[in-house]
């Protein structure tokens, strides 16, 4: 029994380390001659764009990945372990093991999962970010004409 609480422990504290980053992981800049407060709401606005993309954020996606692979450890351990051994401390010890196991692979499973949804967000993102005039890597960036000076002021009328 001490042996399924320390496996639950450890399995615990691995999932924890499946947490990605839930915003974009690439670098934009302000598009030539726009002001710093029109760049901060384009990306506000293509933050929410991008979520709604891909529909969950990288982070939930790796902590249910995690918890189905600890659920499926544990089953298929507690089964091979009554199979295997006799009694229910077998069963136990199974349990913990495919727990411990399941946990790790469900782990890795939810972190490729996560990637993969870090790198559609960044997707959605960037190409919102391009549409609204926005810098963004590996594309150039638009020809921007600064806007023009104001007129100038009407000339004095003659006495």
């Amino acid at each position: 029994m001490r042996a399924l609480k320390a496996c639950v422990l450890t399995a615990c504290l691995l999932s924890a380390c499946a947490e990605m980053p839930s915003g974009p992981t690439v670098a934009t800049m302000p598009g030539p001659y726009k002001p710093f407060e029109v760049f901060q709401a384009d990306d506000a606005v293509c933050r929410q764009y991008a979520q709604s993309q891909i529909g969950q954020s990288p982070g939930e996606a790796a902590a249910s990945s995690t918890a189905a692979g600890a659920v499926t450890g544990a089953a298929v351990g507690a089964a091979a372990g009554a199979l295997i051994g006799r009694g229910g401390e077998a069963a136990a010890t199974g349990a913990g093991v495919g727990l411990l196991a399941g946990t790790a692979i469900g782990a890795e499973s939810g972190n490729r999962s996560a990637g993969y949804l870090q790198y559609r967000y960044n997707v959605a993102y960037e190409q919102c970010m391009y549409a609204r005039g926005n810098q963004v890597p590996g594309f150039a960036a638009g020809t921007a004409v600064p806007p023009p000076p104001p007129p100038p002021p009407p000339a004095a009328s003659p006495p």
